[in-house]
């Protein structure tokens, strides 16, 4: 019997719905212009939200991936469509995250020949992705398909490009599903060291002063509970990077908050007291890390990671296990002894004290003077109960919402780490609210971030998306003020923001808002934009010259945390 024959948009269709594909972002344009119009019969199945801009499909494609687990998919045209999203393929693949990206392209026969918007996508996203091809024959348009989803949730996940030629798109084939599981050369599950598995647990039981370093991996790895397990039968007290905030909850004895130049200063300062440091599923980043030299010099490291590529790469390591980190947390604790670190655990206690006192007391609660930006995130983190997902901009609103924001269920933090892209939150919300649709998604913006894609209010409008939008207005870029004031005797060049007025904005795209300005209105304003049905915008003007504390200035090591600043 002969098999159907169908176009090589027809077989994307199905090959995304044989992936299990029910959600994409994009944008049409002339080159994939074929594989909208075999879309528009797959409506029923495939649920096309239209973005107003490409760098918003790939940005929400991530949010949606972040929080469901699953790839993200967008669909955008060639030329300054593709291009478009490239920042949001970077920061996928710096911050791990599973996206699919399909850009059109043109035909085959006017490759090289400087065609009507032709960029070699490929060659360009090449040392930014997982896997960048260029499907240019219908009949492989499953086999690509399969193979890049693949390769964006295996392993350590990251971003795939698909680069699809016209012709491609239309010319006919024999379509068949496949189920790619398998890549030579490829291995996204490595073996277990037994060896290093003994190494560790002989580590872990003798250690008097140990601390646990949680990453983004134990999210990408569902190893959540082994996580909780592993702690507990080993009385570790934790520290959490900024993408591992949601790992653990913030409620749990032994979380002792974020890591970083920013982060808490207890975890900070004894990750230079420490005697075995435990790395699961992170990368030693330099805004993790500090100054190099003098990073936990004291301590034996162990590093759990499923890419052998991080091992070592930054910080020395003493007790490499390679392997998902659900499987190897499993095994370390049950070989590992039953502690109980009294001890140590309670030497965190004076530093926990002490930035309560110096940082976090006066921003929370401030006796008088402007609205703080960390008073108003803790305001809206006990509003939801520490169940909401937290999406944040880049700068100071980001560092205040991470620090104050409270986590109590997986999966609930999406912030650009790696990369710090600005705009990356509205579109980001956007996705996270049809990755899980069922909870409240509070997005955290500056001034700065919100105008870099505000453009995407045009599809909370249409999508009539349920996203709370928070924006902190100082007026500033606000980051970048904070080190022009430490570092740059307080010139302030090009920081300053002249803004619109956002109700306006808000009300022009049929968003409910409300405008802060006075400490006495911000609980009834939470309640207000909790209580609406669909999204609002709540904008909150706070303190202009605010500054984000603790801070470990640059090139310091990482115990050398600033409480505050003489600028």
């Amino acid at each position: 019997m002969d098999k159907e024959r169908i176009t090589g948009s027809e077989a994307l269709m199905r090959s995304l719905e044989h992936e299990g594909v029910k959600t994409l972002f994009g944008y049409p344009g002339g080159a994939i212009m074929p594989v909208f119009d075999a879309l528009y019969d797959h409506r029923d199945k495939l649920n096309h939200i239209l973005v107003r801009h490409e760098q918003g499909a790939v940005h929400a494609a991530q949010g949606f991936a972040r929080v469901s687990g699953e790839v993200g998919v967008c669909l955008v045209t060639s030329g300054p469509g593709a291009t478009n999203t490239i920042t949001g393929v970077a920061d996928a693949m710096i911050d791990s995250t599973p996206i699919v990206v399909i850009a059109g392209q043109v035909g085959a026969s006017l490759l090289g020949t400087d065609a009507f918007q032709e960029v070699d996508l490929v060659g360009v996203t090449q040392p930014i992705s997982k896997w960048s091809y260029q499907i240019r024959r219908a009949e492989d348009v499953a086999w690509a398909v399969s193979r890049a989803f693949y390769l964006a949730r295996s392993g350590r996940p990251g971003p795939v490009v698909l680069d699809f030629a016209k012709n491609a798109q239309t010319e006919m084939t024999e379509y068949e599903p496949v189920d790619v599981d398998f890549i030579r050369s490829y291995d996204p599950d490595p073996e277990t060291d037994p060896k290093m598995v003994a190494e560790a647990v002989k580590l872990i039981n003798e250690a008097e002063r140990p601390l646990l370093l949680v990453g983004q991996g134990v999210e990408l790895g569902g190893a959540q509970e082994e996580l909780k397990a592993f702690a507990e039968k080993a009385d570790i007290p934790c520290g959490c990077t900024l993408l591992g905030l949601s790992a653990l909850p913030s409620a749990h004895r032994l979380n002792k908050g974020m890591l970083g130049m920013h982060g808490n200063l207890a975890p900070n300062v004894k990750t230079n007291e420490c005697d075995v440091l435990i790395a699961v599923g992170m990368r030693f980043d330099d805004r993790v890390t500090g100054k190099l030299e003098t990073y936990a010099r004291q301590a034996k490291v162990i590093h759990l990671d499923v890419d052998s590529s991080e091992i070592g790469k930054n910080v020395p390591v003493d007790v490499p296990v390679l392997g998902n980190c659900k499987r190897t947390l499993a095994l370390l604790t049950e070989l590992i002894q039953t502690h109980k670190h009294t001890e140590w655990i309670e030497s965190f206690r004076p530093y926990d004290e002490k930035e309560y006192e110096q940082v976090i007391r006066p921003e929370v609660h401030p006796e008088s003077g402007p609205l703080n930006m960390g008073e108003v995130v803790n305001a809206v983190s006990e509003a939801t109960c520490r169940e909401a997902i937290l999406v944040t901009d880049v700068g100071q609103n980001q560092m205040m919402a991470c620090r104050y924001f409270k986590f109590g269920k997986k999966r609930s933090i999406v912030t650009s780490g790696g990369m710090g892209t600005m705009g990356f939150c509205l579109p980001a919300a956007i996705g996270a609210t049809f990755g899980c649709p069922g909870r409240t998604v509070c997005a955290f913006m500056g001034d700065g971030g919100l105008q870099m894609t505000m453009q995407e209010l045009g599809t909370v409008m249409e999508q009539q998306v349920p996203v709370k939008l928070i924006l902190l207005n100082n007026n500033y870029l606000g980051n970048v003020r904070q080190w022009q004031a430490m570092f740059f005797n307080r010139r302030y060049s090009f920081t300053p923001m002249m803004n619109p007025d956002y109700m306006q904005i808000a009300a022009a795209y049929g968003i409910a808002g409300r405008r802060v300005m006075e400490r006495d209105e911000l609980e009834g304003a939470i309640r207000e934009m909790l209580d609406t049905d669909g999204p609002f915008l709540l904008e909150v003007c706070v303190v202009e010259e605010g500054n984000v504390l603790p801070m470990t200035p640059p090139g310091s090591s990482v115990n050398d945390m600033l409480l505050e600043l003489d600028c």
